[in-house]
């Protein structure tokens, strides 16, 4: 007995993927979506700036935060309906899968809960505006364009409790891989932006040797992580992983 299906004659092998060999599939994607698809993926490579600036060791992408914020959504979610009774987690969830999108052109730039360092970002209204172009740019080829558009919008407006539920999980998903990152070891105490060589831009928002010098470890992530959160579900979670991760930071974790 095999754990292979084919080669227990249980699955056919002999499939056609020809274009015409069945008319009841859906219709082919266009070359132009196959390509949009493909600039999608720049996610997987583009890293996540903030911990590359703190000198975190071989650091997340955005398509990794991601996933990890629509994991949320789906294995957690649930804990923000007794806030919001009428929570649609679908749709949240969609939220969640787009919510960096633009970055797949744009490129990620920080929060910055140091003042000096946030001046050197560049301008909200800016980013927002070439944000929501990429969006457009790289759902035109979709059928589902004007959908995938409006989930982004939504979230970006935080008008519906699903895009105030979807932020609040992206910050946690940031503090969980703090704790992650700090369990680990994987950054230098020591700020090692000055061996950066991004960092000589100022748009990258640490243009001098110690970007991080307002904060210890990698307590500056949880500052901004509670400016950012909006309920109350996502304030007790948020306080849960921050116990865990000053427990790690001060050598005194159970994990």
């Amino acid at each position: 007995m095999t754990d292979d299906p084919a080669a227990d004659g249980d699955l056919d092998t002999d499939t056609d993927f020809d274009d015409d060999a069945d008319d009841s599939r859906a219709t082919t994607v266009s070359e132009s979506a196959i390509e949009a698809l493909c600039d999608a993926l720049a996610l997987k490579d583009e890293t996540r700036t903030g911990w590359a600036l703190r000198g975190v060791h071989d650091p997340e992408s955005v398509a990794a935060h991601s996933w990890g914020v629509a994991y949320l959504v789906v294995a957690i979610g649930e804990t923000f309906t007794d806030e919001f009774p009428d929570l649609d987690l679908d749709a949240a969830l969609r939220m969640a899968v787009v919510h960096d999108l633009g970055e797949a052109e744009t490129g990620d730039v920080p929060t910055r809960a140091d003042p000096e360092a946030a001046e050197s970002l560049p301008d909200a209204d800016e980013q927002a505006a070439a944000e929501r172009g990429a969006v457009a740019d790289l759902t035109a080829p979709f059928d589902a364009a004007e959908r995938l558009r409006a989930d982004w919008e939504t979230y970006e407006r935080r008008d519906r409790p699903e895009a105030r539920v979807v932020k609040d999980l992206d910050v946690v998903d940031m503090c969980l891989q703090a704790l992650v990152y700090e369990r680990a070891d994987r950054y230098d105490q020591a700020d090692s932006s000055a061996d950066d060589p991004t960092t000589d831009d100022p748009a990258s928002g640490a243009p001098t040797a110690d970007a991080f010098a307002e904060y210890d470890a990698l307590d500056e992530f949880f500052v901004t992580a509670r400016r950012s959160v909006s309920t109350e579900t996502g304030r007790s979670h948020l306080d849960r992983i921050h116990d865990r991760y000053v427990a790690a930071r001060d050598h005194d974790d159970p994990a």
